[in-house]
């Protein structure tokens, strides 16, 4: 059986489970149109992500892509953390405000979350793939006895060699142009940036296993040229976030049609684990600060958050996470299966034969 036939699409397109942008409406409209729509749960709780399951529902019945967050749970440090919120003050009181007395993790890694995963039992989406690592044995072996599809992001031949020995049914090779966060394993280990194309072939000569490319596709050109690589699919994010089903807010949209689409900045000190995002005030205030000096993933994250909402009261969206990769200036404002249509379209052109049923 193909892949698309396993993930019940008809196109070889994945429109990328970008959690905090990838709305229901989006995701119903990308699958609806032949493609694989999405969500990322991995920053909500099992409850939250079972109403946005329902909420695609009631507007597809087609495949379902969930994403869920794989990371080592944080460990707390106070004086590291003090010493952080310290350095964002004078920030906060540009705005008139004081940052929080002490930072939490505001969310919990699925590794833990027997909620998230009793959810995904229940609910069962088509598919079900994992960023920044593996869950147990345990966990992966109750995914698919449940029938549900399972992807790994990889950015390294080694994390796609372990995610394919996992037992998931295809890879998604995350090169380094991608928007968003690196799905490295461990954000402390030396990344070797592997760009989307060099890693899609290398992937795809040593797996057995099916690989999805992302990091840079925004247009049907792209996905043809992943595609002569190799790969069975591409995975699109940026090219999703001017969509006006899209969570992004005025800010992140205004950035991503500005002249900051054409300056990315791999960044830490947002959310503490590296992310591609529009360079803004946040990149700005992030250069040269040694990892070290970053509270963990997501301890750092509630810090991001909670700046990023004293400046936008205060009408300054440069502290957002606008996550984009390198493909952003590419960008384009349409209904998203207006765009899942122009990428087949596009796709075509090039020489890919598109279903009857389209």
């Amino acid at each position: 059986m193909s892949l698309l036939d396993k993930l019940g699409i008809d196109l070889p397109i994945v429109q990328a489970p970008m959690a905090g942008v990838s709305s229901p409406a989006m995701a119903a409209a990308v699958s609806n149109a032949g493609a694989l729509g999405s969500i990322g749960v991995g920053a909500s709780d099992a409850e939250g992500a079972r109403r946005m399951i329902a909420a695609v529902r009631e507007r597809s019945k087609r495949s379902l892509h969930v994403n869920v967050f794989c990371h080592r749970p944080a460990s707390a440090d106070e004086t590291l953390e003090a010493a952080w919120l310290e350095r964002l003050r004078p920030h906060f009181q540009r705005y008139g405000e004081s940052p929080p007395r002490r930072l939490r993790e505001i969310y919990r890694s699925f590794v833990e979350d027997d909620g998230m995963l009793a959810t995904l039992l229940d609910e069962r989406p088509r598919v079900v793939s994992f960023h920044f690592g593996l869950p147990s044995p345990e966990r992966i072996r109750a995914l698919r006895e449940a029938g549900i599809i399972l992807l790994a992001s990889a950015t390294s031949i080694t994390e796609g060699r372990l995610a394919a020995q996992a037992g998931v049914d295809a890879v998604i090779a995350q090169g380094f142009e991608a928007g968003g966060h690196r799905g490295v394993f461990d954000p402390d280990a030396t990344d070797d940036c592997l760009a989307t194309t060099a890693l899609t072939r290398v992937l795809v000569r040593q797996l057995s296993i099916p690989v999805i490319s992302a990091g840079g596709i925004m247009d049907g050109a792209g996905i043809a040229s992943v595609l002569q690589l190799g790969a069975q699919a591409a995975q699109l994010g940026t090219a999703f976030v001017a969509c006006p089903e899209s969570d992004a807010d005025a800010g992140y949209r205004a950035a991503l049609a500005s002249d900051a689409a054409y300056h990315t900045v791999m960044t830490r000190a947002i959310s503490g684990r590296p992310a591609r995002c529009l360079r803004n005030r946040f990149t700005e205030l992030g250069t040269g600060i040694p990892p070290a000096q970053i509270p963990a993933y997501p301890i750092a994250y509630d810090a991001g958050k909670t700046l990023n909402a004293a400046a936008k009261a205060g009408r300054e969206s440069g502290y957002g996470a606008h996550w984009a990769g390198q493909g952003a200036p590419l960008s384009r404002n349409l209904p998203a299966a207006e765009l899942v249509g122009s990428l087949a379209s596009e796709l075509h052109q090039r020489g890919w034969a598109l279903p009857t049923a389209l």
